[in-house]
């Protein structure tokens, strides 16, 4: 299988105010907040942060979020580049995401086996719960994981990184809400505001051709954003907007 690469960039910072284990866990914290950020190691010792992201990281904005603790450059510090490799975009990079909605896809329509009265509408309800409890499934596997790659495009978690540990207990509770048939009405409206605003961080993610890892099925498949994520999201919005209007 072929591979593109995805860079990343590893730095260490100097950090000032640290006395303890409780303050390198909170500036551990406050960096991990940062959009860019993937991961923080602090340490009292030898005071410092080594800090891996995405993008080149504001030495100001940092220093604004940790605040009382006091950040700067080591002089001299080289900037190494970690890279990642996806696969290339292909039918067999996309095999795990195809196979989970085929299988989602059957195993709904079956519930309505022998199909005397078929319900579209009925399928769609299955579907959407099924879909919402699955890929939920996969995103709490690894939170943490999976929170950090959605706050890549993600247009709310790239602002606040707690939407990327809150999302994958939303996407639960809608699956839930879909199963019960809880007011259909308030929860196909809060699937079309958050897959909506969703789709607008995957659309503006693919315009920008750079290489970003879809989240979709959390950190378990290594997966590249592509239109395969649009046409997942808009069908889903299709459906919310079907059972809602129809």
């Amino acid at each position: 299988m072929a591979f593109e690469k995805l860079n990343k960039l590893q730095t260490t910072y100097n950090i000032k105010g640290m006395t303890c284990g409780g303050c390198v866990a909170q500036v551990k914290q406050l960096i991990e907040s940062v959009s860019g950020v993937t991961e923080a190691k602090v340490q009292l010792e030898n005071p410092q942060a080594e800090i891996n992201s995405i993008n080149g990281l504001d030495l100001v904005e940092l220093q604004q979020v940790l605040g009382k603790y006091q950040i700067s450059s080591i002089q001299n510090e080289v900037i190494k580049p970690v890279t990642e490799l996806l696969p290339k975009k292909s039918i067999d990079t996309y095999k795990p995401l195809i196979l989970i909605v085929a299988f989602i896809t059957g195993v709904t329509l079956l519930a309505q086996y022998p199909f005397t009265e078929f319900s579209a509408m009925l399928w769609m309800r299955h579907f959407m719960a099924g879909f919402f409890i699955v890929f939920a499934f996969f995103k709490l596997l690894n939170l943490s994981g999976f929170a950090n790659s959605y706050a890549m495009y993600d247009v709310v978690a790239k602002r606040i990184k707690t939407w990327g540990y809150i999302y994958p207990f939303i996407e639960l509770a809608l699956g839930l809400a879909y199963l019960i048939n809880f007011n259909p009405l308030i929860t196909n409206l809060a699937t079309l505001l958050i897959l909506g605003i969703g789709t607008i961080g995957v659309v503006k993610s693919n315009l920008s051709k750079k290489q970003i890892k879809c989240a979709c099925l959390g950190d378990v498949f290594n997966l590249p954003m592509s239109t395969v994520t649009i046409i997942e999201n808009v069908s889903m919005l299709l459906m919310a907007a079907a059972m809602l209007f129809i």
